[in-house]
């Protein structure tokens, strides 16, 4: 198996997610001495000034919140610009400091984008319920008495101000609790959206990047050319192309795997947060070469199951296939030539696969740590098998 430099040392020291035998005297003194626990402050700041303060170099991590897939249209930020003017409370911002006076947003992305907008006269508001005379207008286009009312509004904001570790992984491991616990938007986030704002970094770009590629998005039929339509395709929205890209990576390490899939994946990209450059562009390799392969050798059914009864390849592609497919050619990739020399070879032993999967472990039925080992080794074996024929 191919693997990255950095991959073959990562599972080294163990994740901070175990747990050992202590007394009622250990646990007490581990509270006391504030392990695993986490310092915050409360600030409220007016709009006009938080608006401006977004300005500022290395104020706030802008980044990660532009870089997420949007999820709040113009009337959703418009609802948000009158609760403020209607004085509804709003939920405070959640906010890491990574550096004095630095700060990483962990919730609330959607507010800080709207009140941006809105600010900088980017948002026209629409869809008002009380106060629909204010259709169509920006903020500088608002009457005055209007726009000093909203100005007199405040954000507030919870701001974690650091983890009680010295250990880096553990610190990232609570940041990640905290995140998914205080986590209150209007919409909820996948688990990819929280990934791709807890561990950015170059691992994350590379999947927003491999989740592009042509081959991949066509056997997924996500639009990557169709702007309005992408904006509608659910795998898209929900960064669940990236989490596609993620389980391949993860799983060629299968053999570590243990508890649930979403807290292996965690495991994965917090691991890999600082990959150097050659690792990147191993990874790359990796997957492009394997998504070049599995398409040459299936063409427009990639990733779509056969189905023994209509003797017809499905409509759609599943992931649990997927899976078994990218690991398992990933692992022959020195054999790529001799694979699609053997192209119809290997289209008719993967017939034969889902002929005999009587417990459809292939469509997904099966999710546990066994049958992500089992339907992976079965389609890497049956792969070898065509190699040595």
């Amino acid at each position: 198996m191919s693997l990255a430099p950095s991959e073959q040392n990562m599972w080294e020291e163990s994740t901070p997610q175990g747990t050992k035998k202590m007394s009622e005297d250990d646990i007490n003194r581990k509270y006391e001495k504030g392990e695993r626990r986490i310092l915050t402050e409360i600030n409220r700041e007016k709009l006009p000034s938080f608006a401006e303060s977004l300005k500022k170099s290395g104020y706030m991590e802008i980044r990660p919140f532009y870089q997420r897939r949007s999820r709040w249209d113009k009337k959703m930020q418009s609802r948000l610009i009158e609760s403020f003017l209607i004085n509804i409370p709003v939920p405070p911002i959640i906010l890491y400091e990574r550096d004095y006076n630095s700060y990483e947003v962990m919730d609330g992305q959607q507010r800080i984008t709207t009140i941006q907008d809105f600010y900088d006269n980017k948002l026209e508001l629409t869809g008002l319920e009380l106060w629909p005379e204010l259709e169509g207008r920006t903020y500088e286009k608002l009457p005055k008495k209007i726009k000093a009312g909203i100005d007199r509004r405040s954000i507030s904001s919870i701001v974690l101000i650091t983890e009680s570790t010295s250990d880096p992984e553990e610190a990232l491991f609570l940041k990640q609790i905290a995140f998914e616990r205080l986590n209150t938007g209007g919409v909820a986030l996948s688990r990819q959206e929280v990934r791709n704002c807890l561990y950015s970094g170059k691992l994350n770009e590379l999947l927003l990047e491999l989740a592009s590629n042509h081959i991949f998005a066509n056997a997924w039929g996500i639009p990557i050319e169709n702007n309005d339509e992408l904006a509608q395709n659910n795998l898209y929205k929900k960064m669940e192309d990236a989490e596609l890209v993620l389980r391949f990576f993860a799983l060629r390490n299968i053999e570590q795997f243990s508890g649930k899939l979403e807290h292996f994946l965690n495991s994965y990209m917090r691991k890999n947060i600082n990959l150097y450059n050659n690792d990147i562009n191993t990874l790359k390799k990796i997957f492009l070469d394997t998504i070049k392969i599995t398409h040459n050798i299936y063409g427009e059914n990639l990733f779509k199951p056969f189905d023994p009864n209509s003797k017809a390849w499905k409509s759609k592609a599943y992931k649990a296939y997927y899976d078994a497919v990218m690991v398992g050619f990933s692992n022959h990739l020195s054999s790529t030539n001799i694979l699609i020399n053997k192209k119809e070879k290997v289209i008719e032993e993967t017939k034969k696969i889902f002929i005999q999967d009587e417990s459809k472990l292939f469509t997904g039925q099966g999710k546990t740590k066994s049958d992500l080992q089992k339907r992976i080794k079965i389609f890497d074996e049956m792969l070898l098998q065509v190699i040595k024929d």
